[in-house]
């Protein structure tokens, strides 16, 4: 998810914020998981500066000062919240995607799965992230463009990979494929954090399935190489040919 961040002049290591060390033992392990699952309900729900630590301790049951030992304070909880969610939509995508399949059906995957990812119990945290991304305030880019060159990867291999093997097109070069693809994704997580996740003016839910296979269908029409379609035939029926010579 593109968040067009606020760029501003590359910080130092030493300017990154520190990390505190979580405590040692499973007890403290837990509290940190704890911390960072009641501290995402809180982000998704009211954004940076609304969310508090004080909430989020007394969610717990705890006090404002055992959060404190954990987390410096509220913008390394986030940083910490908005990574491990990344992460884990990075891990599904990286894990799922169907490599040995035609670029279309790789394609289909990527759409549906990146919607359900964000719209299925994410319309929150995806507002957080759009918001931040932009935010003067709170400069969240140094954390935010690592990640979402990570979080582009996958579909970045994925066009190259397609381009290789002339189911792309091939006179475009990545970097203008990859928001030809994100862009009109971008565009429904926008209306839907706006409308709190219902469709744009229809006043219900979005229909993630037909939503997805409209956007890959339109981006299929802009992405394949021509004659991509009848090269897909043709490998088909070498295929096939070639399963019944074994056979026989």
């Amino acid at each position: 998810m593109s968040t067009r961040a606020h760029r501003r002049p590359a910080t130092s290591p030493a300017a990154a914020p520190a990390v505190r060390r979580p405590l040692a033992g499973a007890r403290g392990e837990q509290r940190t998981r704890d911390i960072l699952r009641v501290g995402r309900e809180v982000f998704a729900e009211k954004g940076y500066e609304r969310a508090t630590t004080t909430e989020i301790a007394q969610r717990l049951g705890v006090s404002e000062a055992t959060v404190f030992t954990y987390f410096h304070g509220k913008r390394e909880l986030c940083v910490r919240v908005i990574t491990d969610w990344y992460d884990e939509i990075i891990a599904a995508i990286e894990a799922g995607l169907p490599r040995e399949q035609p670029a279309r059906m790789q394609l289909d995957w990527f759409v549906r799965t990146h919607l359900r990812l964000f719209l299925i119990q994410g319309t929150g945290m995806c507002a957080l992230v759009l918001s931040e991304g932009r935010s003067k305030g709170q400069d969240f880019s140094e954390v935010l463009l690592p990640l979402q060159r990570r979080y582009t990867a996958p579909l970045m291999d994925l066009l190259a990979r397609g381009q290789a093997r002339g189911e792309f097109r091939s006179d475009l070069p990545l970097r203008l494929l990859r928001p030809l693809v994100l862009g009109p994704m971008e565009h429904i997580l926008w209306e839907a954090v706006a409308q709190g996740g219902e469709a744009a003016g229809a006043g219900k839910p979005i229909d993630i399935d037909a939503t997805a296979s409209a956007v890959s269908a339109m981006l299929w029409s802009a992405l394949q190489a021509p004659g991509a379609e009848l090269a897909a035939l043709r490998a088909l029926r070498a295929d096939v040919a070639e399963a019944l010579r074994r056979a026989g």
